[in-house]
């Protein structure tokens, strides 16, 4: 059984592939996330923080990610993209969710939703990137 937070952040992925490939308005897609299944059991609150936050700094969370790539972000997937920035977003400002959740969490939803390998490209990028923004956190789980 998916958690709130899990189908969270599989409708905030879909909403952001939606965004990148059609370039909608946040509140398009926000009222189609509403109507999409398993809506109801979501954690709307998770849900509104990752949508909204992820578009509102799209430009600042595409540049944490850069120096983690090995091309430019707008040659990714949409899906790895969606995913990567959803996961950037929870990396920088949900510090109550241990970056290893946000990494799992990211991997999961690629291997449901991306390609066939995605899902290790987006584990190599997070562990980076969480080893950039949660500098502290990821040297003790390291010293474990």
């Amino acid at each position: 059984m998916k958690s709130a937070r899990r189908r969270s952040r599989e409708l905030a992925t879909q909403g952001l592939y939606q965004w990148l490939l059609s370039g909608s308005a946040k509140e398009e897609i926000d009222a189609q996330l509403r109507g999409a299944q398993g809506f109801d059991k979501a954690d709307h609150a998770h849900l509104d923080a990752l949508l909204q936050g992820v578009i509102r700094d799209a430009a600042t969370l595409s540049a944490d990610l850069t120096p983690c790539l090995d091309r430019p972000i707008d040659q990714l997937s949409p899906v790895e993209r969606a995913v990567l920035l959803v996961a950037a977003f929870e990396l920088k400002n949900h510090i109550d969710v241990p970056y290893r959740v946000v990494i799992n969490e990211a991997v999961e939803l690629t291997k449901t939703y991306g390609g066939s390998d995605g899902y290790k490209y987006v584990n190599g990028v997070l562990d980076k990137l969480s080893v950039r923004l949660r500098t502290a956190e990821t040297q003790a789980s390291r010293k474990q």
